[in-house]
């Protein structure tokens, strides 16, 4: 499904706002939903029922992010802020898919090896200064992170961000925003049309998300209590 509802007019009131399915219109762990036909498409056929799971959210974002608001060409560089997360973990495959450069950050040691098994070129710690300054940031960290963002990009790039899991209210280094020329974008979901692209790319290049854990539906706070300690690689999945 792609989950958001209202980004075209498609199925809701006229003037209604977009929404995400199950912010307004139920959706989230449930065995039936209701959308408009338009957003419903086929399965990528190389993914199971759980990996097509996490592609109506973080891997539409990620995507979206890369492509989109990153506006980043195969042979730029690009840093990943934050290893592990969902959106994380799917923009390091997306864009070592599509023959980008990529670095990433975390504090834990395990996270950037795995990150390396993923497709990325180089792994930090966060903060670490890079060799280069790269063309885009993805930043889904928020506070903790934004400063070497900013540190970390070339005048003239861009930092797209979906997300802040630290704090939104970072120094925002506003001097160095605009006498390097920074570009901020921010990004909520995707559009239908990336989630087309997004379901043609992970077939055509063979790409499967990266699968945590599973949970029964009786299990769900404790898949929930997974999410929220940040002990995890990738997606969380619960079968209803």
């Amino acid at each position: 499904l792609y989950t958001v509802i209202g980004a075209d007019g498609a199925g809701v009131m006229p003037g209604e706002r977009r929404t995400i399915l199950s912010e307004r219109y139920p959706g989230t762990m449930a065995s039936k939903t209701q959308v408009p036909s338009a957003n419903v498409f086929a399965k990528p056929a190389n993914l199971t029922l759980d990996e097509a799971a996490a592609l109506g959210t973080s891997w539409l974002t990620a995507y979206s992010l890369v492509f989109a608001s990153a506006g980043v060409k195969p042979g730029d560089t690009i840093l990943i802020q934050g290893a592990g997360g969902g959106v994380s973990t799917a923009a390091v495959q997306l864009a070592h898919a599509a023959g980008l450069e990529v670095f990433v950050t975390s504090r834990d040691e395990t996270k950037r090896e795995r990150a390396l098994a993923l497709g990325a070129d180089a792994a930090f710690e966060a903060g670490a200064r890079l060799p280069r300054k790269v063309d885009a940031v993805i930043e889904s960290v928020g506070a903790a992170t934004w400063g070497h963002s900013v540190r970390s990009v070339r005048p003239g790039g861009t930092i797209a961000i979906c997300g802040a899991t630290t704090g939104d209210q970072p120094g925002a280094e506003l001097t160095r925003v605009f006498f390097q020329d920074i570009r901020v974008q921010g990004n909520t979901m995707g559009s239908r049309e990336d989630f087309v692209r997004l379901l043609r790319f992970v077939e055509h290049a063979d790409i499967h998300p990266v699968i945590d854990s599973t949970f029964g539906l009786a299990d769900a706070r404790a898949a929930f209590a997974k999410v929220l300690s940040g002990d995890v690689f990738g997606k969380v999945v619960v079968r209803i």
